[in-house]
């Protein structure tokens, strides 16, 4: 079940909504679901986040009943799935993470002071005359551990610059290849180190300063060389803890460390950031500091809300095609392995992500990540369309398995766009399996049948993934 309301606060302590229970989960599909036509199992009253105190009585009464009706029917699934999924890198691939290069230029715009560089994607460049040696070249990718790795490398002459980019472009690194590298001037100066971090299950922020950054920043910590601190999940609180911390800290970095938390803390909550992290910050002999290095990721739904981010994914679209796909079309589209053999039609990120585990706890990799979000098909086949033709390019997809559950939005609805849809991807020349479930379910099946389509329907998820995958043994289910 989840809680939803329409109503923003400052953070998920300070909702005082009352709520209005949609329905109920009671098995462990209604729990893994992400409902995009009903938001979740409760939604707010969010006219004024009010409600009348009878009808307030009656929900604190009952909601106890329905959340111990969920933990009882869901609790070993659920808390499975969570492990999983809380441990996967997939998961890393919703959250917009943006190249240091993007990062960078973005907050540089801003005020934040960071060294002077441009993106290189080929090792034929000439560096601009006012930016000398010796260069820095980093590749980009947005994953952490580059430098040890070879990803990143220092030139002292021209020379030395392109003998650098040619290799490291091209090169992989934690599975992604480097297509650009960012060249900036070398910094000299103390080697600090700021965290800035969504704790996602608290929804409270992570602190961390230390004046010992640098590579070995994790051995740093071990030692006991990192301080942190909880704080709420806004801008005074994370100013307050920051001041705090920086009393430990001595009194030669301390007034600049500080000064570069607060500009840093500005910038996380302008771009409501999940994660700002600058390793290693430089605080210079003058008292200046620069970002030397920077992790940056967003919140890919505060999107709406963020025009610059906008701007940025239109831009640089080969660098984000996920997030150019989700600006363009409006739903989540993910290719998380090239060479996977199942295609994915699901809605919902909670049935999703429930789907991934499921078909990895079997031995098998799925193609891509998809919440196509059915309420918002209003009888049109477009999406469903898109989804499969991508699907389709997939080289070593063998089936697709599609995975609805329905809320408000009737199945007999959805059977039509289905048929619709297959019929206008014949590339798609692979097995296709329909898990289905909710309102509607006896007109879909009919749909299937007039229509003469050979797609298969199963309304329970173990059986409906056997079927998908009985193509790739060749066994007969």
């Amino acid at each position: 079940m989840y809680f939803s309301c329409d109503t923003r606060h400052p953070g998920p302590q300070a909702c005082k909504c009352n709520f209005t229970p949609i329905s109920v989960a009671t098995n462990k599909d209604e729990a893994g679901a992400k409902s995009s036509e009903t938001g979740g199992g409760l939604k707010a009253n969010s006219a004024g986040c009010t409600s009348n105190n009878a009808g307030l009585a009656l929900h604190l009464f009952f909601i106890p009943i329905f959340l111990a009706l969920i933990a009882m029917a869901a609790d070993r699934v659920v808390c499975r799935r969570l492990t999983v999924t809380l441990n996967d890198s997939r998961i890393k691939r919703i959250t917009m993470i943006l190249l240091e290069h993007d990062a960078k230029e973005l907050l540089a715009a801003g005020g934040i002071p960071i060294p002077a560089g441009f993106l290189a994607v080929t090792s034929d460049v000439v560096p601009p005359a006012a930016l000398t040696g010796p260069w820095i070249v980093k590749a980009q990718v947005p994953v952490g551990g580059r430098g040890k790795v070879g990803g990143v490398r220092r030139a002292e002459r021209a020379a030395d610059l392109r003998q650098a980019l040619e290799q490291v472009l091209g090169m992989r690194i934690k599975a992604q290849t480097v297509r650009s590298c960012r060249v900036e001037q070398t910094i000299q100066g103390m080697e600090c180190y700021m965290s800035l971090s969504l704790d996602p299950a608290l929804g409270r922020l992570n602190v961390l300063l230390s004046t010992e950054g640098g590579v070995d920043i994790e051995a740093h910590a071990a030692k006991g060389g990192v301080l942190s601190a909880d704080a709420a999940f806004r801008p005074d609180a994370a100013l307050e803890a920051t001041h705090k911390l920086a009393t430990d800290i001595a009194r030669a970095p301390r007034e600049t460390l500080v000064r570069a938390a607060e500009q840093l803390i500005r910038k996380f909550f302008e771009f409501e950031a999940t994660l700002l992290e600058v390793n290693p910050l430089f605080i210079c002999s003058d008292g200046s500091w620069v970002a030397g290095d920077m992790k940056f990721a967003v919140d890919d739904n505060a999107l709406v809300r963020q025009p610059r981010l906008c701007d940025l994914i239109r831009r640089r679209a080969d660098a984000y095609p996920e997030m150019e796909l989700k600006l363009t079309h409006g739903f989540d589209f993910i290719v998380i392995d090239r060479e996977g053999e199942i295609g994915l039609v699901t809605t919902g990120a909670g049935l999703s992500l429930q789907v991934l585990d499921e078909l990895a706890a079997r031995g098998h990799r799925a193609f891509n990540f998809c919440d196509i979000r059915t309420g918002q098909l209003r009888g049109d086949p477009t999406r469903l369309i898109h989804v499969l033709r991508w699907i389709a390019t997939g080289p070593s997809v063998r089936s697709v398995l599609i995975n609805f559950f329905a809320g408000i939005t009737h199945l007999g609805e959805i059977a039509q766009l289905l048929v619709a849809a297959l019929k206008a991807v014949p590339e798609l020349r692979v097995p296709v399996t329909a898990r289905l479930i909710g309102n509607g379910y006896d007109e879909a099946i009919a749909v299937f049948a007039a229509a003469g389509n050979p797609l298969r329907v199963e309304p329970d998820l173990d059986r409906a993934i056997d079927l998908a995958l009985a193509p790739l043994s060749g066994a007969r289910l």
